[in-house]
């Protein structure tokens, strides 16, 4: 429960730094933000993502304890473990997003001002510069493979770990209840990396799709995760 109380709150800080922006500019028609504003929503966007990947492979890990060592988990994953699991979530996220607003400063922007979203994202910011972006496309890249990367690869394993003790198990009952106890933790994890990894490839190859579909897309990344999860 620490660790979904964790997740609700991390959910909660990512929509508070967008939805307000957002309401305001599709109620109101407030397409404006200040640069400073938006480095900032920038930072928080990147770094609660990055959070939230973090709580997510914790849980993973929850499972893997729960299933393939019941009698240990008590043991192993204590209140004084869990609040451990949200110190280096909390730290990991903000360090290794920290760098992206220094880099996004030090470029120099021509007149385009326009973001295809209806946030502010480091690759749709650093598009409208006109001096070299290599370092912030490279720290950028860096980073989301250490972290989501990174991330993607245990809760696969853990969910690997978990099938073969599953399938070893002697009753179809025991096998049936041990995969319902996954269900919910799997479909928070695609709800939460299907559209960023659509999101990502949208960036990189969609530049022939309508605008409208690439802010629905934007948008559906950021808000359908929270309204879904547990």
């Amino acid at each position: 429960y620490f660790l979904l109380c964790m997740l609700a709150a991390i959910d909660l800080a990512l929509s508070t730094s967008t939805m307000p922006k957002i309401l305001a500019l599709f109620w109101f028609d407030s397409r404006e933000i200040t640069f400073d504003a938006c480095i900032a929503q920038m930072f928080f966007i990147h770094a609660l993502s990055a959070i939230e990947s973090t709580i997510l492979l914790a849980m993973a890990f929850d499972r893997y304890i729960a299933i393939c060592h019941p009698l240990r988990h008590a043991a192993v994953l204590n209140n004084t473990v869990t609040a451990q699991i949200g110190m280096v979530a909390l730290v990991r996220g903000s360090l290794f997003f920290i760098p992206l607003p220094l880099l996004i400063k030090r470029l120099a922007f021509c007149h385009s001002n326009v973001l295809s979203h209806s946030y502010c994202l480091h690759q749709d910011v650093m598009k409208l510069a006109y001096t070299d972006t290599l370092p912030n496309v490279v720290y950028g890249l860096t980073a989301i493979l250490l972290i989501m990367g990174v991330d993607v690869l245990f809760i696969s394993l853990s969910y690997f770990l978990i099938i073969r003790t599953v399938l070893q198990l002697p009753s179809k009952s025991e096998r049936t209840k041990a995969f319902g106890n996954c269900v919910s933790h799997i479909s928070v994890v695609l709800a939460f990396y299907v559209p960023l990894i659509g999101l990502s490839v949208v960036h990189r190859f969609g530049n022939s799709l309508d605008p409208i579909v690439r802010v629905l897309m934007g948008d559906v990344y950021l808000l359908l995760p929270p309204v879904i999860n547990p």
